[in-house]
């Protein structure tokens, strides 16, 4: 589609297409270190908050903060520890996987 678009702009003004063709590199390489700075901000903010909910995850706390909107089939939701619903997790894994020669 970009490459259609930049046909009518050839056609109807060259010059401009031109330019444009060759700005564009130019432009995608001066933004290059913003897009990295933005990864390593990203990183450095998941370092953080993993940081910081860190001791509620090793006291029982739940696995993600947005597990308290999802409610289970049957409606029986019942708080549990990390290491509750990484067993369940683990259970219903070992329930999908094929049976191997057992």
């Amino acid at each position: 589609m970009k490459f259609v678009l930049w046909l009518i702009l050839f056609v109807l003004c060259w010059p401009l297409a031109l330019l444009a063709l060759i700005l564009y590199p130019l432009i995608w390489l001066v933004l290059l270190p913003f897009r990295l700075l933005g990864i390593a901000v990203e990183g450095v903010f998941g370092l953080l908050r993993s940081i910081v909910m860190l001791p509620a995850r090793l006291l029982g706390g739940r696995a993600g903060a947005r597990d308290s909107f999802f409610v289970k089939p049957g409606g029986n939701h019942r708080p549990q520890s990390g290491f509750a619903l990484w067993l369940e997790k683990a259970e219903m894994a070992d329930a999908l996987q094929p049976d191997r020669g057992r």
